[in-house]
């Protein structure tokens, strides 16, 4: 049979836990989480004030031939009085044969809870498109083993989520669950059975701006996902930005991975950003690195002039 051992593993993957698969292509792992709030809760369209689009494309595993890769694309804005936010969200995810799009629309509301205190509550809508494909990888597999790899061609599965995002000018803590419904695939060989389901997942992100000099900033945050019979993942970070305009930064994964980033304000509108992160495991380790770029654009509606208006 033609396949590279990167191809069964991927297959093997698959078959073995594909609901942490499912839960890891809607809810993208990026590295750089804290410039991307929206593709994680939906109560941060808006809050910035600022029209902000975001392009993310990462790819692990570099060097292997149809490693995993992932790209979203985001983009929100206050609207009208600035009292609520709307948004967009798209991610694409490729795993071996596994293909998934999704699409959501963002709405929150800002509330004004005191002169320091904002709070932001956030509803989402949107679905999971799914397509499966082992062709690619089974062109010499008998009937037998096709029957036995055997899954719809493509499903499409509604969902929505909410959010909670509170701030100040220096903190911010939020708290989401973008994807309530547990949504399941179908089994087409055995009507009734399903070959896995969508796992609701919870998030909680905050962090914190410290002011060391006029010029350097530091930035420590956190992320933490939460779902069902798989164990808690964490993300751990501290970025250094430097009179707002250059960042470089370091982050740990508990799950053994650590990792590097660096971000330069181009202007007031143009951002890049890109990080590096490789694994502690040694297994793991043999797969590579994973690579992820950022390009950001925002547009400030704001008049009044706000303390930490890039950091989050």
């Amino acid at each position: 049979m033609r396949l590279h051992i990167l191809h069964i593993i991927i297959v093997l993957s698959f078959l073995l836990v594909r609901p942490v698969i499912l839960t890891g292509q809607q809810d993208p792992l990026l590295s750089q989480y804290m410039f991307n709030t929206l593709a994680f809760n939906p109560a941060y369209a808006g809050t910035s004030g600022m029209l902000h689009a975001m392009i993310t494309s990462r790819h692990q595993w570099l060097g292997f031939e149809d490693a995993p890769t992932t790209q979203t694309l985001t983009v929100h804005t206050p609207v009208s009085t600035k009292d609520f936010g709307i948004g967009l969200t798209y991610i694409h995810d490729k795993i071996g044969p596994v293909r998934t799009s999704s699409a959501w629309f963002d709405y929150s509301y800002h509330l004004r809870l005191n002169e320091e205190i904002n709070l932001s509550l956030g509803l989402k809508g949107g679905f999971n498109h799914y397509k499966t494909d082992f062709s690619e990888f089974l062109a010499d597999a008998s009937p037998e083993e096709m029957n036995y790899l055997d899954a719809p061609e493509a499903t499409i599965l509604p969902n929505f989520g909410l959010g909670a995002y509170l701030w100040t000018e220096r903190l911010y803590l939020g708290l989401s669950a973008p994807r309530l419904l547990e949504g399941k695939l179908d089994d087409n060989t055995d009507p009734g059975a399903y070959i896995s389901k969508e796992r609701r997942i919870y998030i909680l992100m905050a962090g914190y701006v410290y002011n060391i000099n006029d010029e350097l900033s530091l930035k420590p945050s956190f992320i933490a996902r939460f779902t069902e019979s798989i164990p808690a993942s964490f993300d751990i970070n501290a970025m250094l930005f430097f009179k707002s305009r250059f960042a470089v930064g370091a982050f740990y994964r508990p799950s053994g991975y650590i990792g590097g980033m660096a971000q330069i304000k181009l202007d007031n509108q143009l951002s890049i950003a890109y990080a590096y992160d490789i694994s502690l495991n040694k297994l793991a380790s043999e797969f590579g690195s994973s690579h992820e770029l950022m390009i950001g654009y925002e547009l400030n509606f704001r008049k009044d002039k706000v303390l930490n208006p890039r950091y989050f």
